[in-house]
């Protein structure tokens, strides 16, 4: 069967001038911290919403952290979790794979922003060889049925794959490199990840074809430009959380 490839319909010219991009920005994190606080039961319903988990995944320099950023800007800090995840430790690699993300993830009322997730599975570790081919084509099926737990106890998954033509992450590498207060944020993988870019590209597809189901779906968010990219994933979490409350009956306008 022949795959349909996402990343390659994604949209990368898509922009935004900087007067629409602020203001678009600065509307959706006001609509951001008013759900936020229903979610919360601070205000209109006295009673906690869903639990609301939002990951990010993508390129290196695709625009993760400034995305993430912006989300979480208007909220008070004791509101949400941001949660960052790296390899894993030699003391997590003793335990299933999903079985460190598990303390990070929100209860009811709650709000957390996962920076990578348990995708690494079919993404790094399955091109890298840090698992076994048997484990990540095993990790799709206990990833799906993992997150349909999660919804299916009430929480609100929210997933965005951040996507950056190759031009554009070399771009960025190469600012990053020239500038020493962010010197830090490129490493020697990132360079090694980037020769590899054909390899990674097949695992982006297979996991967005095959982990995207009803209680999860998958946004690929063109982030050639930043602007674009960062309203639109504010945008997008404003829309899933309506969609959902208003599912469940409640009047937005309260408060």
């Amino acid at each position: 069967m022949v795959r349909v490839s996402r990343l390659s319909a994604v949209d990368l010219s898509l922009s935004l001038g900087k007067n629409e991009g602020e203001r678009r920005l600065e509307e959706a994190q006001e609509r951001l911290l008013r759900l936020r606080l229903h979610l919360g039961g601070q205000i209109g319903r006295k009673e906690l919403g869903p639990p609301l988990c939002v990951v990010f995944e993508g390129w290196d320099a695709s625009g993760k952290g400034g995305a993430i950023k912006r989300l979480v800007a208007p909220l008070d800090p004791r509101h949400v979790r941001v949660a960052q995840f790296a390899a894993p430790t030699h003391d997590e690699k003793r335990h299933h794979f999903l079985w460190r993300f598990w303390p990070v993830l929100p209860g009811w009322g709650g709000m957390a922003v996962l920076d990578r997730s348990w995708y690494g599975r079919v993404l790094v570790e399955r091109v890298e060889g840090f698992a076994t081919e048997e484990q990540w084509q095993r990790a799709y099926e206990e990833v799906v049925q993992f997150e349909r737990t999660l919804a299916a106890e009430g929480m609100l998954i929210v997933k965005f794959w951040m996507h950056v033509s190759e031009e554009e992450q070399l771009g960025r590498f190469r600012s990053r490199a020239a500038d020493p207060l962010k010197t830090w944020k490129l490493t020697d993988e990132d360079w090694r990840n980037r020769e590899r870019r054909a390899e990674y590209e097949d695992a982006v597809e297979e996991m967005l074809e095959r982990t995207d189901h009803r209680a999860g779906r998958w946004t690929v968010v063109p982030g050639d430009d930043k602007r674009w990219a960062r309203v639109a994933v504010v945008e997008r979490v404003c829309e899933a959380v309506e969609a959902e409350l208003d599912r469940r009956g409640w009047d937005l306008s309260a408060g």
